[in-house]
């Protein structure tokens, strides 16, 4: 799947990807027999599931972070306190801007509008490619934010309707790390006639999406690669991501499209495009895919921009399968 030049970086993922197995820590099988070694075993075990008890686990994202009184997850967001896992960054608001909504990007959702779009901090991927790194890959002591309520929110975003908003765009960053947060704005948000859209990299527990789906009008899901072998790279689940755009693409309220951008010798050849769009087609032939142009930042600076010849030919291959494809940043 990858080119010469992602062989390097995907072999560092790997790496990355033992080091945190041996973080989290392998479970202590129970003792098989009673002898010595069995009971020690037996006796690690009983430690084992009493230190467990120290812990709570974020149920949100399939990382299941084991955390300690006030310890903070891998996607620097949530945290836990009291017992259990909140959204630490809940109604902290680093960006906010009235976009339109082809910006998100949604090409077939309400074209021609605007959209109050909000964003946090905090991710539960590691892409070396991020975009809007300096919210998305850190906390809340590196980041500049207020404090903002759904309620307010919501004021806000009626108020933008006079400048032709629609609703409020939950963006910028990984908007499902801060899902009460989402969730809870959401609904006031319904209540208030307006639509919700999510932007997300959709590696979220089933269980959360449920929840949350009912107050979802539209959402673009970056799906990053076909493979896990690509989700290994950013830190991430390849079938979560997949089930994510199913549910919503199987809701008749949630209107889906989906966003790959094109890294050069990792995710950019034909095959890999093909056999996307071909399982994305499987789901909705209408499917609104967009192709998106790579320009190096953050920690991939080692290759050039997507080649834009390269852009319109992968476009070209998953029109063999999806009727309305689109293509970014070139």
């Amino acid at each position: 799947m990858f080119g010469r030049e992602g062989r390097g970086a995907f072999s560092r993922a790997l790496d990355a990807k033992r080091a945190r197995k041996r973080f989290a820590g392998e479970e202590i099988a129970p003792a098989a027999v009673l002898s010595g070694e069995g009971l020690a075993a037996e006796a690690a075990s009983k430690d084992a599931r009493e230190s467990a008890e120290d812990f709570v686990v974020c149920e949100i994202c399939p990382h299941a972070c084991r955390l300690r009184e006030s310890q903070r997850g891998r996607c620097k967001a949530r945290a836990a306190h009291g017992g259990r896992v909140v959204d630490e960054n809940y109604g902290r608001i680093t960006s906010i801007a009235l976009d339109p909504i082809e910006k998100k990007p949604l090409a077939r959702f309400r074209p021609g509008s605007k959209i109050l779009s909000v964003g946090s901090y905090g991710c539960n991927l590691s892409c070396p490619f991020c975009q809007n790194a300096s919210i998305a890959a850190v906390g809340a002591d590196a980041s500049s934010w207020r404090e903002v309520s759904p309620e307010e929110l919501v004021t806000e975003a009626v108020r933008a309707r006079a400048r032709g908003n629609i609703g409020i765009a939950f963006t910028y960053n990984e908007p499902l790390v801060g899902f009460e947060f989402v969730r809870d704005t959401a609904r006031l948000a319904h209540e208030a006639g307006l639509v919700n859209v999510l932007v997300t990299n959709g590696m979220v527990n089933p269980g959360s999406l449920a929840e949350l789906l009912p107050f979802v009008d539209a959402a673009n899901v970056d799906l990053k690669g076909f493979g896990q072998d690509f989700y290994d790279f950013v830190g991430g689940d390849f079938e979560a991501v997949r089930a994510t755009i199913q549910a919503m693409a199987a809701r008749e309220t949630c209107h889906v499209e989906v966003t790959t951008l094109i890294v050069p010798g990792m995710n950019d050849s034909e095959e890999e495009i093909n056999a996307l769009s071909a399982w994305l087609a499987s789901l909705d032939p209408e499917i609104p895919y967009h192709v998106s142009r790579f320009f190096p930042c953050h920690r991939l600076t080692d290759r050039g921009p997507t080649p834009v010849r390269t852009v319109y030919r992968l476009a070209d291959v998953a029109r063999r399968h999806l009727r309305h494809v689109h293509t970014g940043n070139c």
